[in-house]
C-alpha cells in the first residue's frame, strides 16, 4: 500500500467504495488523513464500516481538504458538484500516487480498446528484458494506491481510463501511449470532443519525453499530428495498416521498427489479429523508449501469455474452439475480435452503448449465427435480422448452450464460438470479469479438450 501523507491531520472525503475507492481510503488513512467515506450503495458502505472507516456524507461543516471520487463516480454526482462549487479540490487516485511518489518512471496507457493487454504487455517486456521494481495496474488489476512502493529507479505502468484521466490535475508521464479512439462512454462525457479531451490529458506537458500514438483512426491520427509539432518530444507513430519507415508498424504480421523487421507476430499465440498487433506494436515502442534492446523484446513478445477475458482461448468443445472475450465492452472491440476468424458463432449483448453495433457491419459475413442476451437483445436483433441468423436467448446460460449446439452441428472447419459482447455488463453482471468467469463456467468442461488453435484470419 502507498501511504499518502498529503492531507495529514486534515479531513478528506472518499466517494465510491469499490476497489480503487477503498484503496484510496486506506492510503489516505495510513498517511494521517481523517477520512470520511460514502457510497450510494448500502453494501459498499457496510464493507467500508467493516474496515473501520467512518461512513457518512461529508458536509460543509467538515471543511474537507479534498474529495477523492472513484473513477466510476459521475462528475455530475451532487457531492462532486458541491465540492467544486465550494472550491474543494476534486482529485483521483492516480494523481495522489503521482504526487506522493514523483521519483519513479511513469508509463501511462490509454485508448478506447486494447489498454489492458498493452499495459500488461509493457510490464511483461520490461521484466523479460531484466527490469525490476515494476508495478502494473491502475484500471487493470491492482488499484494504484494498493501498490507496494517502489524506489526512484522503479517504474509504474498504468492503464488509464478516460474517467481516471479526468481526475488528474498535474500528473505527467515519462512515456504516454494512446492506442486508438472510437465512440465510448458518451453517457459520461456528453460529447465525443469531451471524451477525446479526457484521453488527451495523458499527454500533459511536463516530464513527458515520449508519446506513442496509434494512427489508424482519424482522431488518433489528428492527436499524433498535433503532438508532432511539440518541441523536444519524441513522437512514435504506430500503424498496423502498412509497413512504415518511421515509428513502429506491422505489415502482414511482421513487426517493424523504422522499416526494419523485428519479429513475426503471427507466431505470438496470445496476440491474434490486427488489434493485438497494434497492442504489441505500441508496447514494443514504449519498451524501446525505456532503452531496451529489440532482440530481447522480440523474444518476449512471442511468449506473452495473454490476459483473462481478452481473446482467451478456453479450449475446444467437440473440436470447436471457444473464446472468452468478455472485455469487449463496445462494438469496436467486438469487431476486432470477429475479424480474426472466418466463421463465428457469436454471443453478444448486455447493456448497449451509443452507436449500437454499426462498427461490426463490415464483418457480418463472418458471423455464422448470432446469439443475443440482455438489454441489447431487441436492439441488436433489429439490426441483424435479415443480415444473418439470429437467436434471442435472453441469458448467457441459454446463449452458451444454443451457440455450442449450433456450432457443433453446423460449424465448418475454422468455426469458433466467440463471446464478445459489444456491451457493458451491468444489466446482468457486476463487471466484465464476473461476466467472463460465468461464461467460462458455462462451457461444459467434461467435453473440453486441450486448447486447439483456432484458425485466425489475418487479413
Amino acid at each position: 500500500m502507498i501511504r499518502v501523507p498529503l492531507y495529514r491531520n486534515r479531513p478528506v472525503a472518499v466517494l465510491g467504495l469499490a476497489r480503487s475507492g477503498l484503496a484510496a481510503a486506506r492510503a489516505l488513512s495510513a498517511g494521517g488523513a481523517n477520512v470520511l467515506c460514502w457510497d450510494d450503495l448500502p453494501a459498499a458502505r457496510a464493507a467500508a464500516r467493516e474496515q473501520g472507516f467512518e461512513v457518512r456524507p461529508a458536509g460543509p461543516e467538515d471543511g474537507i481538504a479534498a474529495l477523492v471520487p472513484s473513477p466510476g463516480v459521475p462528475l455530475s454526482h451532487p457531492s462532486v458538484v458541491a465540492a467544486q462549487e465550494a472550491g474543494v479540490e476534486v482529485v483521483g487516485d492516480i494523481e495522489l500516487l503521482w504526487r506522493t511518489l514523483p521519483e519513479p518512471r511513469y508509463i501511462g496507457v490509454t485508448g478506447t480498446n486494447g489498454k489492458s493487454t498493452t499495459t500488461a504487455l509493457i510490464g511483461h517486456l520490461l521484466r523479460a528484458a531484466g527490469a525490476r521494481r515494476i508495478r502494473i495496474g491502475g484500471n487493470l488489476g491492482t488499484a494504484a494506491l494498493d501498490f507496494a512502493p517502489v524506489p526512484g529507479d522503479g517504474t509504474f505502468v498504468l492503464e488509464l481510463s478516460s474517467y481516471q484521466l479526468d481526475l488528474t490535475l498535474e500528473t505527467t508521464f515519462d512515456i504516454a501511449v494512446l492506442l486508438n479512439v472510437a465512440p465510448d462512454h458518451l453517457d459520461r462525457h456528453g460529447t465525443m470532443a469531451a471524451y477525446v479531451d479526457a484521453k488527451r490529458q495523458i499527454f500533459r506537458p511536463g516530464r513527458l519525453q515520449t508519446a506513442v500514438v496509434g494512427i489508424d483512426d482519424p482522431i488518433s491520427r489528428a492527436v499524433h499530428e498535433s503532438l508532432a509539432a511539440r518541441d523536444q518530444l519524441q513522437v512514435v507513430p504506430v500503424t498496423v495498416e502498412r509497413r512504415s519507415r518511421q515509428g513502429v508498424s506491422v505489415a502482414r504480421g511482421t513487426l517493424h521498427e523504422d522499416g526494419e523487421a523485428v519479429c513475426d507476430l503471427s507466431q505470438a499465440a496470445a496476440l491474434p489479429g490486427k488489434h493485438n498487433w497494434q497492442n504489441a506494436a505500441a508496447a514494443y515502442a514504449a519498451a524501446r523508449a525505456c532503452g531496451l534492446p529489440p532482440e530481447r523484446l522480440a523474444e518476449a513478445l512471442l511468449d506473452f501469455p495473454g490476459l483473462p477475458h481478452r481473446m482467451e482461448q478456453l479450449g475446444c468443445v467437440h473440436g470447436i474452439p471457444v473464446i472468452n472475450d468478455s472485455k469487449a465492452t463496445n462494438a469496436e472491440a467486438a469487431a476486432r475480435a470477429i475479424a480474426c476468424f472466418e466463421s463465428v458463432y457469436w454471443i453478444a449483448g448486455g447493456r448497449p452503448k451509443e452507436g449500437g453495433i454499426d462498427a461490426i457491419a463490415p464483418h457480418f459475413p463472418r458471423i455464422a449465427h448470432a446469439f443475443l442476451i440482455g438489454e441489447a437483445e431487441e436492439r441488436f436483433a433489429a439490426t441483424l435480422e435479415g443480415q444473418l441468423p439470429v437467436t434471442r436467448c435472453g441469458t448467457l446460460d441459454r446463449a452458451v448452450a444454443a451457440a455450442l449446439d449450433a456450432a457443433c452441428q453446423n460449424g465448418r472447419k475454422g468455426s469458433v464460438v466467440l463471446f464478445s459482447p459489444a456491451c457493458a455488463s451491468f444489466d446482468q453482471f457486476s463487471d466484465f470479469e464476473q461476466r467472463g468467469d460465468r461464461f467460462r463456467a458455462l462451457v461444459p468442461l467434461d467435453h473440453v479438450a486441450a486448447a486447439e488453435e483456432a484458425e485466425p484470419c489475418t487479413r
